[in-house]
């Protein structure tokens, strides 16, 4: 998971390219490099930490990054620690290569290229490549050719960038695995790992397809497949959707969590018309009835915080339609020879839509393609890898995120997915007419709702100092609220650095109840719903044997606070659509817990954004 910007261009490229990396630093933040070629040679600076540092170290000499071609780099390590000898780019003779993905392979290339005579200065993976285009490069003295032949040889996944001295006016890109867009200037042309990079000199983009290899000069954009030149469509975006500044916000996850209202309006919108919010609008994923007539069984992949997303779902679907759900963590089922059956939909989620582990589950299950199996991607970014190479995209208008604990993702997906739900006991006749507007018009109060719990903002961030000096932290739910206390764990550990674990509160005698104790803190998720009572006998459990408790239950609920038992009240919600609601207050809670820790909120140690690797 690492960051990639490159230019070539009329103008002085330096300053693009760190704001590039700057707007990357989500996906990477151990360190950070850039190569620019200069008088005939090439200009390399690489620093250790954020990019702030290497904006700094070129302030020192800026006329030594004073060229037209160049290649940047921030990464988030896999091989090799994070420190200078290993960031990138990674230097072979006259050719520099930066590189996101992972070479798997590389320590049997290494060791031939040992035996060549070449010598590594890191312990990266990257470094090989750089060696191999070099060596090559003396039998096939054109880059491109050279890259060419250097490709079969890689295993894994990757992109890249390379440029040559020799070769002053052209910059190579590869994409196999690893996600690769082109920027398309005038007199100018760019590359980076994703658009948000490129925003402030572009609103074209061409987005490369699986194993396409691109030769770009100034004024020229060459793209290969399979060594044949091929065709890609040019995409103009609108950059005002594209809006990644904090504003008057701390932190982008701050922002992103006050933005939630918002994003699950717009993603409601797509299916629900103010006009009529007795049925679902009819455009809403109209040309896909047919394919969603047939399906019989759906299994839900994913990862992280789309995986607990996929449980809601599993609770949805079954409730609501009858219809069998199934949900595995993506790295999971890639590896399990897993059985598929006939007449499924396959629900890939990812916020990115190049989670590595996710796109790879899809495609193994598409190679034994069950009879009637439907694909579908639940993503926020339309022009991904997953959106690409699945039957249905859904998307979720949740806008740009930033902060690498996801938020307002997680509950655009939520609002999608029941959409979905709904969609199919339509088209299928499972739902009657009744309970589908009453369920829209429950959703036309999330919004609003979402707006209310927001203001318990101020409540939460006093509860959050007793975790101030927490190690262990549990969160309970039951139902429907279980993938949220999950979610809730998933979230503080993220960000905070305290061991979290969310559990199904009825599982408490099965194991948990043996850590609790007066110095561990017990998050409980609790509207009065159908399961409110037995969560009550749980919470008793943990009372008695002197574990605090920090209750999030509804107005309804009537509890009171009492010694170590506090009580913060959510806005009513019906039981289906809680778990979108009850979300926001353990964001929250998760947030001021870490800005009080004095953790890095929106890029957390050892975590990236966009996980584009096993």
């Amino acid at each position: 998971m690492c960051g990639i910007v490159g230019a070539v261009a009329e103008r002085n490229i330096a300053n693009i390219l760190l704001e590039g990396l700057k707007r990357l630093e989500y996906r990477g933040y151990d360190s950070a490099g850039l190569t620019i070629i200069r008088d005939g040679g090439l200009h390399r600076e690489r620093q250790v930490g954020k990019v702030k540092e290497l904006v700094d170290a070129v302030a020192v000499n800026p006329e030594f990054f004073d060229g037209h071609i160049g290649i940047a780099h921030t990464r988030w390590a896999t091989h090799g620690e994070p420190a200078q000898r290993n960031a990138h780019p990674h230097v072979s003779g006259k050719i520099a290569v930066v590189h996101n993905g992972i070479v798997e392979n590389y320590a049997e290339l290494k060791e031939e290229l040992v035996a060549k005579g070449y010598e590594f200065t890191s312990e990266t993976d990257t470094e090989v490549v750089a060696h191999l285009i070099n060596d090559l490069y003396q039998q096939t003295p054109d880059l491109l050719e050279a890259v060419r032949a250097v490709i079969p040889l890689l295993h894994g996944a990757f992109a890249l960038g390379i440029i040559h001295v020799d070769s002053p006016e052209e910059l190579i890109t590869v994409r196999l695995g690893s996600p690769l867009v082109i920027g398309v200037g005038i007199g100018e042309n760019f590359i980076a790992s994703d658009q948000l990079a490129l925003l402030p000199v572009t609103n074209r983009f061409i987005y490369l397809e699986e194993g396409d290899i691109a030769k770009i000069t100034r004024n020229s954009i060459t793209v290969y497949a399979d060594g044949v030149e091929v065709s890609r469509q040019i995409h103009e975006i609108d950059a005002k959707q594209h809006n990644a500044d904090k504003g008057e916000y701390k932190h982008y996850m701050l922002k992103e969590i006050y933005e939630q209202p918002d994003a699950v309006a717009r993603t409601l919108e797509m299916a629900i018309d103010s006009a009529d919010t007795s049925t679902l609008r009819k455009d809403f994923l109209q040309r896909h009835e047919a394919k969603l007539a047939g399906i019989r069984h759906v299994q839900v992949i994913a990862c992280g915080t789309s995986y607990h997303a996929g449980m809601v779902a599993k609770y949805w679907f079954e409730n609501l339609t009858r219809m069998p759900c199934s949900v595995e963590v993506a790295s999971e089922f890639r590896y399990r020879n897993p059985v598929v059956v006939d007449n499924s939909l396959v629900i890939c989620i990812s916020q990115s839509g190049e989670t590595a582990d996710t796109l790879s589950a899809l495609r193994d299950t598409q190679k034994h393609t069950p009879a009637g199996l439907v694909s579908l991607a639940l993503c926020n970014v339309p022009t991904s890898s997953l959106v690409r190479e699945t039957d249905i995209f859904l998307p979720t208008l949740a806008g740009p995120e930033i902060g690498v604990a996801s938020t307002k993702a997680f509950t655009t997906q939520l609002a999608a997915l029941m959409l979905l739900i709904l969609k199919v006991g339509v088209v299928q006749q499972r739902i009657t007419g009744e309970r589908l507007t009453t369920l829209l018009g429950e959703l036309q109060k999330l919004p609003g709702q979402l707006y209310a719990s927001l203001n318990l903002d101020a409540r939460i961030k006093e509860m959050s100092e007793h975790f101030e000096d927490k190690k262990s932290c549990l969160f309970l739910g039951r139902g429907l609220q279980f993938p949220i206390a999950l979610e809730g764990a998933l979230k503080l550990k993220e960000i905070s650095y305290i061991h979290a674990e969310g559990y199904a509160a009825g599982e408490l005698k099965h194991g948990p109840l043996a850590l609790v104790d007066k110095d561990m803190p017990i998050v409980v998720l609790a509207p009065k719903d159908s399961m409110f009572d037995k969560l009550k006998a749980n919470m008793q459990e943990v009372h008695a044997r002197h574990g605090e408790l920090f209750i999030f239950a509804s107005e309804s609920s009537k509890m009171l606070a009492e010694e170590r038992m506090h009580v913060v009240y959510v806005p009513d919600v019906c039981e289906t659509l809680a778990p979108i609601v009850y979300s926001v207050p353990v964001q929250l809670l998760s947030y001021h817990v870490a800005v009080m820790r004095g953790t890095d909120v929106d890029q957390p140690r050892n975590l990236a954004k966009s996980v584009t690797v096993e």
